[in-house]
């Protein structure tokens, strides 16, 4: 492997070199800017080894080096060679620092597809050059082609309004700002307003396009015809006018004149350049569908509830078969997880590849277990598996964290696994007034790790979309996630974790729908969170000296709960399984 980055290394500076660059910057992104990318996009991958879902990488004559955050420290560093690459963390070292320490001067090429105007204005003491051409596609001998399956009707039941009422509720808000129209980038974004799925990324049901919203509520949707069968174009009817991606250009110039909403954290710097050639004015201003999307509406919520209720039948079924067959390999484990949840109702895939991780491999935040990395998983160790699964009427993602025994887990894991389930819980338990965004809420998670000097280097909560993305703005929970307030209808994770590399992982993930919590003498609107995910936690590695009484009161009826909505619908094992994994946990 080594020889090979070196030459691609070697290929990608000799080209830099014709066209006058003395370096190149690589995102890890597509031309969406999505963090889920088809496998044409894994441009990072290519050039560097490193496979994980965030990171970059720059280039330059006689050094490189690539970033990634704290999930993927352990990976960064087991999939790219040190000989060729420096190996950073993204906030403690950031690219553009290092940008100006040793690319001071120098003509630096970017892709304008591949990087947001705010990415870009970072990018300072160097000469910035666009590229019309990425040079790592010329190298790229076998570089897949632009997938096209087909975008096909996410139907009304499931997504509880219709397209033409989305159009019109944005459209307002358009003309109310004095805009004339919203570029939209995401897929998640086209797969929301116009009531669409696809295929296009892997454990993500997006169809890769563009849009145009305008402020009369009509639209243009550029996409390759191919992708759009008669009964989508049906279903999009009239309003939605269709055009292949190679018109976008044209599109845009025709703005000329128009104050049209661009985002410049989200979305590609060429849109920026196309607009400003063309003379229309830019409004900076978030994607308009990415708040509605992720408050969900009635039918998106009855539908995670259901989703999450049927997750939970094939979770338990899952757990009650590790703990009755021992021996399995981490590959074993999730593929039995996945057809568990397979033969349930409405499903249609994982959200995300299983993070399925034995012993040291749980400490890898997103570990994925490749043929070469299987393993068993031992006994008298712990195991980690992250996974979810995507239904036609909701997305799961849910973490467990279990002791395999036979023998008792040792004290201090006992007491690290009851600090990271107490700050679960606390953040679970937390009701907060309306405009209390999640960075606010982030330390509920990690307070009873902070006691005794632990933490976690990950955010401790994302958004999930419905029937979308694992991973949805624009609110998170997190140190450094933006000031969105949280709104009812928000679905986010909850997921605090604590790793010990080289001996084991611990995180606990429940997925929380934001709620109007009910005060009689409340002087203003507060919120609360109602837990989705239906699954019992390890009682072998919870020790409730840890708990407080309200905490300790929490986890029994919630496994109360678990057993009260799932027993029903569980073959005889699973059920026995399940009422002594749900017993009551006495301090």
């Amino acid at each position: 492997m080594n020889s090979e980055h070196n030459a691609r290394l070697t290929a990608l500076r000799a080209a830099l070199a014709a066209h006058g660059l003395d370096g190149f910057i690589i995102p890890r992104a597509d031309e969406h800017l999505g963090e889920y990318v088809p496998p044409c996009a894994e441009r990072l991958a290519f050039i560097s080894g490193f496979t994980g879902s965030a990171g970059l990488a720059a280039v330059l004559a006689g050094r490189a080096a690539v970033w990634s955050d704290g999930r993927y420290t352990l990976q960064l560093a087991q999939e790219t060679d040190p000989e060729l690459w420096e190996r950073l963390h993204l906030t403690q070292d950031r690219p553009e620092d290092w940008l100006v320490r040793h690319a001071a001067g120098l003509r630096i090429g970017y892709d304008p597809w591949l990087i947001s105007a705010e990415a870009l204005a970072r990018c300072t003491g160097c000469v910035m050059v666009p590229v019309a051409h990425n040079p790592i596609d010329a190298i790229w001998a076998d570089r897949p082609a632009l997938p096209m399956a087909p975008a096909v009707v996410h139907e009304a039941r499931f997504a509880g309004e219709n397209s033409a009422a989305k159009r019109a509720l944005l459209a307002a808000e358009l003309r109310a700002a004095g805009q004339d129209a919203a570029i939209l980038c995401d897929p998640a974004s086209l797969a929301w307003l116009f009531n669409i799925r696809g295929a296009d990324v892997e454990f993500t049901p997006v169809a890769l396009g563009y849009a145009l919203l305008f402020a009369d509520g009509t639209a243009s949707l550029f996409m390759e015809a191919a992708k759009l069968p008669d009964e989508t174009r049906a279903h999009l009817g009239p309003d939605v006018a269709l055009a292949e991606r190679g018109a976008l250009a044209g599109a845009l110039r025709a703005l000329a004149g128009k104050n049209v909403r661009y985002d410049p954290a989200a979305m590609p710097v060429w849109f920026a350049s196309q607009l400003a050639q063309a003379g229309a004015s830019i409004a900076h201003g978030p994607d308009p569908v990415s708040l509605p999307r992720a408050m969900k509406n009635a039918v998106e919520q009855a539908g995670a509830r259901a989703a999450h209720l049927r997750d939970g039948v094939a979770m338990v079924n899952f757990l009650a078969w590790l703990a009755a067959t021992p021996g399995q390999s981490e590959i074993s484990a999730a593929e039995y997880l996945r057809a568990e949840r397979a033969g349930q109702m409405y499903f249609k895939g994982e959200s995300f590849p299983a993070i399925s991780g034995a012993g040291e491999h749980g400490a890898i935040i997103h570990y994925r277990v490749t043929p070469e990395t299987n393993r068993t998983i031992g006994a008298n160790e712990v195991y980690l598996i992250d996974s979810g699964a995507q239904y036609l009427d909701g997305t799961t993602d849910i973490t467990r964290t279990l002791w395999t025994g036979p023998d008792a887990p040792p004290a201090k894991l006992r007491e690290h696994v009851t600090r990271v389930l107490a700050g679960h819980i606390a953040l679970a338990m937390a009701v907060f007034p309306q405009g209390v965004a999640g960075a606010h809420l982030d330390a509920f998670a990690r307070a009873a790790l902070w006691q005794v000097g632990l933490d976690y280097d990950h955010g401790t909560g994302h958004g999930v979309g419905a029937y979308l993305s694992v991973h949805e703005g624009p609110a998170g929970i997190s140190r450094v996630a933006k000031p969105v307030p949280l709104q009812a209808g928000m679905i986010l994770s909850d997921e605090p974790g604590f790793y010990a590399p080289g001996e084991y992982g611990i995180r606990l993930e429940n997925l929380l729908l934001v709620q109007a919590a009910e005060f009689a003498d409340a002087t203003r609107k507060f919120l609360r969170f109602e837990v989705l995910t239906l699954a019992p936690f390890d009682r072998t590695l919870i020790d409730p000296a840890w708990l407080s009484s309200a905490a300790l009161a929490w986890l029994n009826d919630y496994h109360a709960r678990v057993w009260a909505e799932l027993s029903p619908f569980l073959a005889p094992e699973s059920r026995t399984w399940l009422r002594a994994a749900t017993a009551p946990i006495r301090s």
